[in-house]
Parts: structure tokens; C-alpha cells; sequence
């Protein structure tokens, strides 16, 4: 998957993760976006290290590791906000 895919993935992560975890964030759509990017990148990466699937496709399991990788940054961020 090229880096367009993983951009618009980390999108949809994004705001899957927002929606999965609501809450009044300071930053806006705009860090909740770019989390989820990277959310989509480390948990694209993670996943493909413990077999959940592979960074190359477009599946239910890549979005699935795109999302728990976005939930997990935006939670990561709140606690350092606070």
C-alpha cells in the first residue's frame, strides 16, 4: 500500500477513533487526524510483526490495526495533556 493509502487509512482511523472515543479535545480535528496517521502507521506496523496482517493490503485487519494504533496515541495524548 503506498504512502496515499496509509494517509487516507490514518484518516478514516482517525475519525473512527474519535468516534470510539469522544471527548472535548483542545486540538481539533486537524491532531486527531494526524494521529491517526500515525496511529495507522505504528499500528500497521505493530500488526504486521504479530501476524495480524501486513502493511502492504488493504483489509479489514489493516484498518482494524490502523484504529486500536489511533486509539492508543490519542489516548497517550490526552494523559500528557492533562
Amino acid at each position: 500500500m503506498g504512502i496515499f493509502s496509509w494517509i487516507l487509512l490514518g484518516l478514516i482511523a482517525g475519525i473512527l477513533a474519535k468516534f470510539i472515543m469522544p471527548g472535548k479535545d483542545e486540538s481539533g480535528f486537524v491532531v486527531t487526524t494526524l494521529l491517526g496517521i500515525a496511529g495507522a502507521f505504528i499500528g500497521g506496523w505493530i500488526g504486521s510483526i504479530v501476524g495480524l496482517g501486513t502493511v502492504g493490503e488493504f483489509s479489514l485487519s489493516s484498518l482494524t490495526t490502523a484504529v486500536v494504533g489511533a486509539l492508543v496515541l490519542l489516548f497517550v495524548y490526552r494523559a500528557i495533556k492533562k
